[in-house]
């Protein structure tokens, strides 16, 4: 462990030297102050990108300050959505949402004076709707909104001619490829808005729209056309034109065809219609017992659409709130130091007490009553007789750590059972896999790997909670009944290797 170094040698050295020393510390708090103070500005308008095309987003901080050592988050809806995320210098790939890999990428050309564009590549229809731009510093953090506006256009229409309709000839326009869904309108030759007789628009399974017109030409009225489906967002369109010839129309009387096309028939269809009765009665049995069938199945999707449902909204609203109980958390955020007298003599501590390592190998110190002498662990100096505090300790990409809090009279030798019956309150990740010792230890799932873990105490309600920092969510909280003062644990992943191991590192709390 490395000693201390004291500032002055004698009284009358901290009397002359004591005014310019406060100087000096006054004058480099000011500007961390102010450049903790940012906005961040994204575009004012849409950015359009063709589909199978890239499109750039931009965004920056008001006023100009470098972004180098700041984390820069791009997602959608929810936090945890990340299309992009760059962190302490470098981009983080592996946490991108599946559908984002290997097609984003982080302009940082102008970062040092704040300024980054994010570049997707081979667009799709998923692309489409907004995005969130997140500059997070040591102490503060803002976001800003964009949108991204998807266009694709679509195959020339196809028209095709369907048979005889209502004295005239029924023709259809079809095209794909759209997106998003295209207007469609058929035309005569003077550029007249002519009417449809059906129209209909579906989605194929890549998410491009496929659209349908259909229109009755007939010899009075109109034998050419043009059929025009429109992207309004590109503002272009595609056309196709069909001329029916004169000889192609209905030059017959319909109703008398008709009435001797019934006739006939009517002499077969009364006979058909007594079998018909009879058979229909025979079939009412049959029909009722598929219809109640089908009722039933109908039933039963709607139920579990209707659970499938409430268990999203019930998934959105603890993610909302765990943020708020974190953000009520850090108002409670206490100075933690380490307490060297306590730590195993494996153990290295920061000058400043805020970093702890296993160094591999046992130092010489002295056996205090307070140290721990089996356990590779260290006490934070304050105990806590009560009241709420919370701190926050980067991990990082720790294979192994305990975190939390213990009664101050535990036993400080021989081995550590970590149960809150022995006085640990405590959280871990072994071999990758994250759980709260409780009696018996409960597993801890997480969607983000955490990279810096917050602890919050609880006193007079009994409880101690552990939140993901990295994406603010929850990972778990014990209620218990607490006596006498309690203090912060902390045990780095133990280093057999006697080689550099990572630390652990007590962070301040954005305010």
């Amino acid at each position: 462990m490395m000693g201390k170094v004291p500032l002055f040698s004698s009284g009358s050295a901290v009397s002359s030297a004591l005014p310019s020393y406060l100087t000096l510390c006054l004058a480099l708090q000011v500007p961390r102050l102010e450049s903790a103070q940012f906005t961040v500005t994204g575009l004012d308008h849409p950015v359009i990108a063709s589909l199978g095309g890239e499109a750039v987003l931009s965004c920056h901080l008001t006023p100009r300050m470098s972004a180098e050592n700041m984390e820069v988050r791009w997602f959608r809806a929810k936090y945890s959505e990340v299309v992009h995320l760059y962190r302490d210098g470098q981009d983080l790939y592996r946490q991108h949402m599946p559908e984002y890999r290997g097609r984003t990428e982080l302009l940082k050309d102008d970062i040092t004076n704040g300024r980054v564009s994010l570049r997707i590549r081979n667009i799709r229809p998923s692309d489409n709707g907004q995005y969130k731009c997140l500059f997070q510093s040591s102490v503060s953090y803002e976001e800003a909104l964009l949108e991204l506006q998807v266009a694709g256009l679509g195959s020339d229409p196809i028209i095709s001619v369907e048979g005889h309709q209502d004295g005239g000839i029924r023709v259809v326009c079809r095209s794909s490829g759209w997106f998003p869904e295209p207007e469609a309108q058929w035309r005569d030759l003077q550029g007249h808005l002519l009417p449809s007789s059906s129209e209909n628009i579906s989605q194929e399974a890549n998410g491009l729209f496929q659209r349908e017109i259909a229109i009755v030409l007939t010899e009075e009225s109109n034998q050419k056309a043009s059929c025009c489906v429109k992207n309004a967002r590109l503002n272009q369109e595609r056309e196709s034109e069909i001329s029916i010839a004169e000889l192609f129309f209905p030059r017959v009387n319909h109703w008398m065809v008709s009435m001797w096309v019934i006739l006939p028939l009517l002499a077969v269809l009364i006979p058909l219609a007594s079998y018909c009765f009879w058979k229909q009665y025979r079939m009412k049995e049959t029909l009722q017992s598929e219809r109640k069938s089908k009722k039933e199945t109908l039933l039963s999707e709607w139920k579990q659409e209707k659970e499938s449902l409430q268990s999203e909204i019930k998934k959105q609203k603890g993610d909302y709130e765990a943020v708020k109980g974190l953000a009520r958390a850090r108002g409670y955020a206490v100075d933690v130091t380490l307490d060297p007298d306590t730590a195993h003599p494996n153990l290295v501590l920061s000058e400043g007490g805020k970093r702890v390592q296993d160094g591999g190998k046992r130092q010489d110190l002295p056996d205090k009553p307070e140290r721990f002498d089996t356990c590779p662990c260290v006490l934070g100096a304050e105990g806590f007789p009560g009241g709420r505090r919370y701190w926050e300790v980067e991990v990082g990409e720790m294979t192994d750590w305990v975190l939390g809090v213990c009664r101050e009279s535990v036993s400080r030798k021989g081995e550590v059972t970590y149960k809150p019956e022995a006085g640990y309150w405590v959280l871990c990740l072994y071999y990758g896999a994250h759980k709260a010792y409780t009696s018996p230890p409960t597993p801890v799932p997480v969607s983000i790997k955490p990279r810096r873990v917050g602890v919050f105490l609880d006193y007079e309600a009994g409880e101690v909670s552990f939140y993901n920092v990295t994406d603010r969510s929850h990972l778990f909280t014990f209620t218990d009944t607490f006596s006498g003062p309690l203090r912060p644990y902390f045990c780095p992943a133990r280093n057999v290797w006697g080689t550099s191991a990572a630390s652990l590192i007590i962070r301040p709390v954005p305010v």
